[in-house]
């Protein structure tokens, strides 16, 4: 590696959420494109990082690591940044919301994105799949409001937290991928608190420096638009 840490990322995908954890902690980084135009995750140098085959892949000088929130983890303790320490009495409750965020909210997205891989092809099939994943998202989203409504130390305004990064990128793709136009149900103005933690975002060095990397626009937390990056694809 020509830096300490390389980032296997395509544009726009959770990769960019360890961009955003990179950038805030100032480390030495390679980002390297995986081309998901050419199904670059599935090429077998890249399967030997991840057998899984999904993005991203953090190198480090320990082996390749995969899965978002165990590398965040795994970053944070390195660097004694972005979560409390071991022994401070926030961290068991940042840490749920952190695998809460992964495991939960994370995968409801990711299934509204691509009703496909879990229901089949059946177009009907997906739209209720879709539907139902509408009601759960909107329930995330009413949890976690209240959560840092609750204890606004999980997102740790000047200095932030996992949640600052990850939050953001979730409620981005909510808008772009899991809000259809046609029948609008996302409002991130009715979540007070979610609408102050992308607010915050956007005006930090780290987001500044991931949307020149990849193309996200002038307000991607709050008002997004689709990704034109200079190099790769979102999709």
């Amino acid at each position: 590696m020509t830096a300490p840490l390389r980032l296997h990322y395509a544009p726009d995908n959770a990769s960019l959420i360890l961009r955003l954890a990179l950038e805030e902690l100032g480390l030495d980084y390679e980002a390297v494109l995986v081309d998901r135009k050419t199904r670059g995750q599935t090429a077998p140098h890249y399967l030997r990082m991840n057998p899984n085959g999904t993005i991203p892949v953090l190198e480090t000088p320990d082996g390749a690591m995969f899965e978002t929130a165990a590398i965040l983890l795994w970053l944070a303790d390195r660097e004694r940044r972005l979560l409390p320490a071991p022994e401070a009495p926030a961290r068991g409750r940042c840490l749920t919301w952190l695998f809460w965020c992964s495991n939960t909210l994370h995968i409801d997205l990711r299934q509204s994105f691509y009703p496909e891989k879990y229901i089949g092809d059946d177009r009907a099939h997906q739209a209720q799949l879709r539907a139902m994943l509408r009601g759960r998202l909107q329930n995330d989203l009413r949890m976690i409001d209240d959560a840092l409504r609750q204890a606004p130390a999980l997102a740790g305004g000047d200095q932030p937290t996992v949640l600052d990064l990850y939050l953001p990128c979730l409620l981005r793709w909510t808008k772009l991928y899991a809000d259809p136009p046609e029948a609008p149900w996302f409002d991130l103005a009715a979540y007070p608190a979610l609408l102050h933690v992308c607010q915050r975002a956007e005006t930090r060095a780290s987001t500044h420096a991931a949307q020149r990397a990849e193309g996200l626009g002038a307000t991607p937390f709050t008002a997004p638009t689709l990704a034109t990056p200079p190099e790769g694809s979102a999709t």
